[in-house]
């Protein structure tokens, strides 16, 4: 067995032996992914919970980089204890990798039989969810760029015209004076967030490649003309 899967929390304050003997009892099945391989979209997945015990693995949401796993981590529990049709992240593998499925019902069995693991579960679950929180945190209303970024996100993601009112009302929406806009979007511009091909805004989010670009036509922003000229855009 791969001494990777002991730093699991699911198996912490588990003795190695045992943690062996169960997994080899419950017939758990592994698999090896190469680099650049999709394990789970939000319409590609499957119900199980993933151990990583070789490589590395990249974890997004559209464009928003939410984590990178490493041998040890967990990953599927979002698709565990529940019907949704969907999976809310994407998982890709940064380096040939190798992962450990656990099935609801082989968890369910392991919990039983051991009731540290399902201990460690709900410590693990909790963790996830302070984690999640703390990325939405940085997204947040709490500051002008967060809003920017969010709102920019998610309108391109749903492949809508970017904005769908005027630079001024677009500003009062998100609490924000229409010089305060400016300068954000001068900034993610600089930053390499998005940028400008004549009078279409580009938005690249965190480095994502260029075909799954989200243009935005930027032609009817009231009064959003200095974004769009050759003269940059303006605070």
């Amino acid at each position: 067995m791969e001494r990777k899967i002991l730093d699991c929390p699911l198996f912490q304050g588990l003795p190695q032996e045992m943690v062996e003997a169960e997994l080899k009892d419950l017939n758990c099945v592994s698999r090896s992914y190469q680099k650049g391989e999709v394990l789970y979209s939000p319409r590609a997945f499957s119900r199980n919970l993933g151990i990583l015990l070789r490589g590395t693995v990249s974890v997004t949401r559209g464009s928003l980089p939410v984590s990178v796993l490493r041998p040890g981590e967990l990953f599927g529990a979002a698709a565990l204890y529940n019907r949704r049709p969907d999976y809310v992240t994407t998982l890709t593998a940064r380096t040939d990798c190798e992962v450990l499925f656990l099935s609801q019902e082989e968890l369910d069995t392991l919990m039983t039989r051991q009731s540290q693991v399902g201990k460690n579960y709900i410590s693990y679950l909790s963790e996830r969810i302070r984690f999640l929180s703390g990325k939405l945190e940085e997204l947040g209303p709490s500051t002008a760029e967060g809003r920017v970024v969010r709102y920019l996100m998610l309108r391109a993601e749903e492949g809508r015209t970017l904005p769908d009112c005027s630079l001024t009302e677009l500003a009062g929406r998100l609490g924000m004076g229409r010089a305060t806009l400016y300068r954000v979007l001068d900034a993610l511009e600089r930053e390499g967030m998005l940028h400008r091909e004549g009078k279409t805004i580009v938005w690249t989010g965190y480095g994502k490649d260029d075909e799954n670009e989200q243009k935005t036509d930027c032609a009817d922003w009231g009064g959003g003309a200095d974004l769009c000229n050759d003269g940059g855009m303006r605070g």
